[in-house]
Formats: structure tokens, C-alpha cells, sequence
């Protein structure tokens, strides 16, 4: 139950968490570790803030994360790691579907830890990297009720205009979100293959639709 929950803040904090309301454009030098501890302060405000998403309004924090988070993470990336070496088979369609329908799993699952968050704290820990670095993990500790939660973000230097780092995955207890994924999108590919992921992933959506 405790692991559980868990996972459903880390969640929220990729998914829901590093929220950009209000912010002027990030410097593309901001080091990884300064953006998350300005980004962790200024979400947990808002939160405290913002009665409907306190509430778990799904339509607007589907809103939020559209306009607001997909800009500092590498969600291909992301999806492209959960899927494993199917991803390369997969046409540009398919390769679209897994996105939506993963943003849209994400999003719906952890919604609910949202009123959750009220007393959370969250520290930065140094960041172990070289000015040269072009993947960083940046460490953190959520503290609140009970144990102290170990937050990790593996994050990459992209180039061009915008932030200059973007994150495509989160690591809770030792246990790295997309992995945790992996095991399940491989299971389905291996029994109904690519199409099959997508069906299920487009039915448990549509469940966790009815549900909210």
C-alpha cells in the first residue's frame, strides 16, 4: 500500500508536477538540478492554490500537461523506452497512438494523488555531474508523512531553443517508472502485438475515464 502510493506522487510529479504556470522562459544553461527545486517549489504553491486540481479534475490537468509539461519532457523518449525494441517496428501512426495513449495513462492514474500533496516538502540534493555532462540524474527528497521518499529524475541537454534539459524518467525506491512499464507493454506485445498494447491501453483509459 505505502509502495503504492508511492508511485502515485512520483507519478503525479512527472506527469502533473513540474508545472510551468506563470514562469518566464527558462535560460537554456538553468542546470538540471536549479530547475527542478524552482519548478518542485512553484508546482506545490500552485497546488495549494488550485481547488480543482486538488480535486483530481482530469480534463484540466490533461490541459495543463499539454500546454505546460510536454515541453520539458522527451515523452518519445519515454514512450519509446516503455516499449521496448517494438518501438522500432511500429509505424509513425502506432508510434503516435503509444504517445497519446500513454500520456493519457499517466495522467489518469496519478491524478488522484493530487490531494495528497498538501504538507510535501521537497529537497534537492547536490548534483554529482561535470559541466560536460549530457545526462544528469538529479536527486531529490520528498518529505512529509512518514519516511522520507528518494525522487530521482534522469534527465538529457537538448539542443536548440527552450529548456536546455528534459526528463524521460523518474526512479521511486530504486525502481525506474519506464522499466516498471516496459514489463508490462511486454507482455501484451508479445501475446497481441503492437495494436493489441494500443487497444489495451485505449480500453484501461476508457475504465479509468468512467471511473473519474
Amino acid at each position: 500500500m505505502k509502495r503504492h502510493f508511492l508511485y502515485r506522487i512520483a507519478g503525479f510529479l512527472l506527469a502533473a508536477g513540474l508545472s510551468w504556470l506563470a514562469l518566464p522562459v527558462l535560460a537554456a544553461d538553468e542546470a538540471p538540478d536549479a530547475l527542478i527545486k524552482r519548478l518542485s517549489a512553484d508546482v506545490l504553491a500552485n497546488i495549494k492554490s488550485d481547488k480543482s486540481i486538488q480535486a483530481g479534475e482530469v480534463n484540466r490537468i490533461i490541459a495543463l500537461v499539454d500546454a505546460k509539461i510536454m515541453p520539458v519532457v522527451n515523452f518519445q523518449r519515454m514512450t519509446a523506452s516503455a516499449v521496448g525494441p517494438a518501438w522500432r517496428q511500429a509505424t509513425p501512426e502506432q508510434q503516435q497512438r503509444l504517445q497519446s495513449e500513454f500520456k493519457i495513462l499517466l495522467v489518469r492514474t496519478y491524478a488522484g494523488a493530487l490531494a495528497q500533496v498538501d504538507d510535501l516538502e521537497i529537497a534537492v540534493k547536490p548534483l554529482r555531474a561535470s559541466a560536460d555532462d549530457k545526462e544528469v540524474v538529479v536527486r531529490t527528497e520528498v518529505k512529509g508523512r512518514g519516511d522520507a521518499i528518494q525522487l530521482e529524475y534522469r534527465m538529457e541537454k537538448t539542443p536548440g531553443e527552450g529548456p536546455g534539459w528534459k526528463i524521460y524518467n523518474l526512479n521511486v525506491l530504486g525502481v525506474w517508472l519506464v522499466e516498471t512499464y516496459r514489463t508490462q507493454f511486454a507482455q501484451e506485445i508479445n501475446a497481441k502485438g503492437i495494436n493489441g498494447l494500443i487497444a489495451t491501453l485505449s480500453e484501461r483509459n476508457k475504465t479509468n475515464a468512467k471511473k473519474s
